[in-house]
């Protein structure tokens, strides 16, 4: 079984907008058109058998617009997480709602959602994320369409794994984008979930395979950040580390089926 734990799509009267603003945010090209079915095509053409689709809402009204988009699509090996903004008003109960939908986490993007995640005023939603046995996946470390300051970076990251002892977090980009030596010293070992998206090709094989044995095979998730990257060549990053074959298997797809509960 091959998970991919962080992809994104959109609804396609909005991908064809929201696609080509983003790229050029980033100065990036995408791999996909950032519809459902172009991401189905590419999960069919990797030999993918789960995209988890990471939603995110930048603005407070949009949370349960998103929620409700992200239950519809699920299905045929489409697993959605939600998104809470963190000013929106009736966050506990979108959070119970979200739970009832189905949605098996949250994606927070501090950048876009303008909060460092280590803010007091953020607990209380934790909290209640954590009651409701969800999961949490964060944008980590630097974005490259946005300018500093950064709001999760592997310090403040740090401190909610000791707030939170046995919280479902996951770090995206390997623990925190172009902050990996900061990840080796403060994060690697850790009670935390990293993802491998959009990271590969900045740290290469070596630091790449380092930084996972440094972590442990057990808290690797294998994620591709689809539509910025190719699912397949992603794949064959991950095959060229000649990880042992259990170590490989448990980042592609067993690690992910556990935290998401898949049999």
């Amino acid at each position: 079984m091959i998970i991919d734990f962080h992809t994104h799509c959109f609804p396609d009267d909005m991908a064809c907008k929201v696609v080509p603003f983003l790229a050029n945010a980033a100065g990036i090209t995408p791999i996909l058109d950032g519809t459902l079915n172009g991401l189905k095509d590419s999960m069919n053409r990797a030999g993918i058998d789960f995209c988890v689709i990471q939603n995110i809402a930048t603005k407070p009204n949009q949370t349960p617009i998103i929620n409700d988009w992200a239950a519809q699509v699920q299905g045929s090996g489409i697993i959605s997480f939600g998104s809470l903004h963190p000013d929106y008003s009736y966050w506990e109960e979108e959070l119970i709602r979200i739970k009832k939908l189905g949605l098996k986490g949250l994606k927070f993007h501090p950048d876009y959602q303008c909060f460092f995640i280590d803010e007091e005023k953020m607990y209380k939603i934790y909290e209640k994320i954590f009651e409701l046995d969800l999961i949490i996946l964060f944008h980590a470390g630097l974005d490259i369409g946005l300018d500093p300051p950064y709001h999760c970076t592997p310090e403040r990251l740090l401190k909610l794994i000791e707030k939170f002892p046995g919280g479902k977090i996951v770090a995206a980009h390997m623990g925190g984008y172009e902050y990996w030596d900061e990840v080796e010293m403060l994060l690697a070992g850790k009670d935390i979930y990293l993802d491998t998206s959009y990271s590969f090709n900045d740290l290469g094989p070596e630091k790449m395979s380092r930084l996972i044995k440094l972590h442990g095979t057990n808290k690797v998730l294998f994620a591709t950040d689809s539509p910025w990257t190719d699912q397949g060549v992603e794949l064959k990053n991950i095959n060229s580390l000649q990880l042992a074959e259990e170590d490989e298997k448990k980042i592609l797809g067993v690690n992910a089926a556990k935290l998401l509960k898949i049999k």
